[in-house]
């Protein structure tokens, strides 16, 4: 029997707050430290070389650096959510990440140097860095491995927050019949067709999803289509808001849609689409947009675009047959 999670871990995906500062704490403590190791470093080499420089001056280069790395580290991580790094994307999704590093190492050099001249000059020094080319192309030798790492750290984190956070699929259908099987026995004397009656071939009703399995650490479960409350569209995956509880399910929320009952599910927002009976109240807002507030107590956004469409919809299905 598998040993329950602790409830930290438990809470941890779905509390925005604990997470923003676990993620804060965890890149200024990398950052701190990678900054304290590399003015040691620097220091030892110019010494080796026998450069005389001032204590002090090492120590604002990387200081520098490291906040310019922190500044970027939130476009790197919106940069990798546009262009997703997995096997089949990388062929496709790699030359961006290559211009990516370009442009990283190009704010990075010059925010950098930016901040020593200021740092200089407050201090009644004068900054005199090298030529751009040759600095930029030392830089980029670097530069290029801390992007590449911080890339792989953003991946791994979202690995591990949706094994966290619960991964759903949709469960396999069953095969279709095959021809043979929806034709019937084949009969023994069939009569001609006339040919003013072509035969048109019968329509078979699709198959929509009424359960998901949900893995979660070690464990799966199954959750029903009619317990989804609302959904959101989130990068390559839609979330799946269940009973307080957000599963993430690997697809685009306009394909997803089409695998659920139109009559039960409708499109509210460009990120968002709600079950019609998990509805509580719609509140209308000055903007001409609306708030819909479900039975679980959560919120989910309308735009004004389908607005029209919703309350439509509502009233057709409160409508007596």
């Amino acid at each position: 029997m598998t040993a329950p999670a602790p409830a930290w871990i438990d809470r941890y995906p779905h509390d925005r707050a604990l997470r923003r500062r676990t993620e804060v704490g965890f890149w200024a403590v990398v950052l701190l430290v990678q900054a304290s190791f590399n003015t040691v470093v620097t220091w030892i080499e110019l010494r080796s070389a026998g450069r005389v420089v001032a204590a002090w001056e090492p120590l604002l280069w990387e200081l520098t650096s490291a906040l310019v790395v922190a500044a970027l580290i939130p476009a790197v991580a919106a940069f990798e959510r546009r262009f997703v790094l997995r096997w089949g994307t990388l062929r496709r999704h790699l030359p961006w990440h290559v211009l990516g590093s370009v442009a990283y190492c190009t704010v990075h050099l010059a925010g950098m140097w930016a901040l020593r001249h200021a740092g200089y000059a407050a201090l009644g020094e004068r900054y005199q860095p090298p030529g751009w080319w040759a600095q930029w192309g030392y830089e980029y030798l670097k530069d290029v491995r801390s992007y590449a790492l911080t890339v792989s750290a953003l991946v791994s984190y979202r690995f591990f927050l949706l094994r966290l956070q619960g991964e759903a699929r949709v469960l396999d259908a069953p095969d279709p019949p095959s021809p043979q099987a929806r034709a019937g026995p084949e009969p023994r004397t069939a009569p001609a067709a006339p040919a003013s009656a072509p035969q048109t071939p019968a329509a078979l009703p699709q198959q929509r999803p009424e359960r998901f399995l949900v893995r979660k650490l070690r464990r799966e479960f199954l959750i029903a289509a009619g317990d989804i409350a609302w959904l959101q569209a989130q990068a390559n995956y839609v979330g799946l808001h269940v009973n307080g509880h957000d599963y993430l399910l690997r697809s685009t929320l306009t394909d997803f849609l089409t695998q659920l009952d139109p009559a039960r599910f409708v499109r509210v927002h460009r990120s968002y689409a709600v079950n019609l009976d998990a509805i509580a109240v719609i509140e209308p807002l000055d903007s001409g947009d609306a708030r819909l507030v479900m039975k679980d107590g959560s919120s989910v956004p309308c735009s004004r675009r389908y607005r029209p469409a919703l309350t439509g919809t509502v009233a057709l299905a409160t409508c007596p047959p």
